[in-house]
Parts: C-alpha cells; sequence; structure tokens
C-alpha cells in the first residue's frame, strides 16, 4: 500500500510543487508566466503572507496541492479558510489525495478557531464536484467578479 502523506510545501521543493501548479494552471488553460510562479512561491513561504499550502505526497513523489489562506466572515462574526486552488495530477486521482487535503484543511481550520472551510470551482469541473458533493455542501451563493 502506498503511504499518502499531506504536509506544508517545503521551500526546497520548488521544481516539484512547481510542476503540479503547472498541471492545475493548464486544466484551468492559464499561461505559464513565470511571474506568477516567482510570487505564488515567494507568497507561500513569506510568513507575513496570509496565503498558505500544502502538498500532497505519495511514495516520495508531489502529486497534489492546495493553496489557502484565512479570511474574516463579518456576518458570522467569525474567521475561516478560504481553499484557492486544489488539485490532484491526473495519475493520481482516485487514490484520496484531493479528500486527503480538505480533511487536512479542516483539522487546520479548527485547530485555528475557523468555523468553516470555503471554495469555489467551475462549473464544469465535474471530477473535483463528485469528491466536492461528498466532503462539503454546495451553497446558493453566486459568484462575482470585477476585473481591474
Amino acid at each position: 500500500m502506498s503511504a499518502l502523506t499531506i504536509r506544508a510545501v517545503d521551500p526546497a521543493e520548488r521544481e516539484a510543487w512547481q510542476a503540479t501548479y503547472r498541471g492545475y494552471r493548464d486544466f484551468y488553460e492559464k499561461e505559464h508566466d513565470p511571474a506568477v510562479f516567482d510570487t505564488v512561491w515567494g507568497w507561500l513561504h513569506d510568513p507575513a503572507h496570509e496565503t498558505r499550502g500544502l502538498v500532497a505526497e505519495l511514495d516520495g513523489e508531489i502529486v497534489g496541492l492546495a493553496h489557502y489562506r484565512s479570511f474574516a466572515r463579518p456576518l458570522a462574526g467569525s474567521t475561516c479558510i478560504y481553499l484557492d486552488d486544489l488539485f490532484t495530477t491526473p495519475a493520481a486521482r482516485g487514490m484520496g489525495a484531493g479528500s486527503a487535503l480538505i480533511r487536512r484543511l479542516e483539522e487546520i481550520a479548527r485547530d485555528e478557531g475557523a468555523t468553516l472551510v470555503r471554495w469555489i470551482t467551475a462549473d464544469s469541473n465535474a471530477t473535483a464536484r463528485s469528491l466536492y458533493d461528498k466532503v462539503a455542501t454546495q451553497t446558493p451563493w453566486v459568484t462575482y467578479d470585477i476585473t481591474v
């Protein structure tokens, strides 16, 4: 049986993290702008920045990632965890990495006194939604963006 480990992303593993993050960006058809990789990597290792990262490691190889941050929820008078990015490599899908990353975020939320873990996904992302429908409750909220 393979050993799956969920842990914080390590500063020494930029190449492996970047390969996995590249897969995530490919899924959403985003360009591979080196500045984006540099920026996100910097955020993940800057203790003053809100963005944090986890990786899923299977048999010594990074097969998934989660980028998340805390946010205030004034309506509830609480803090929560926002999951910005969740990705598992195609070869690792169905092996529990995605659900293990989400479970770890639940643990972090409890440990930090947060009351909720929240995320969004594309309506068309059927593979991810099949997992999300098992571990969370879909909300009725509609998301809007203003590009500036």
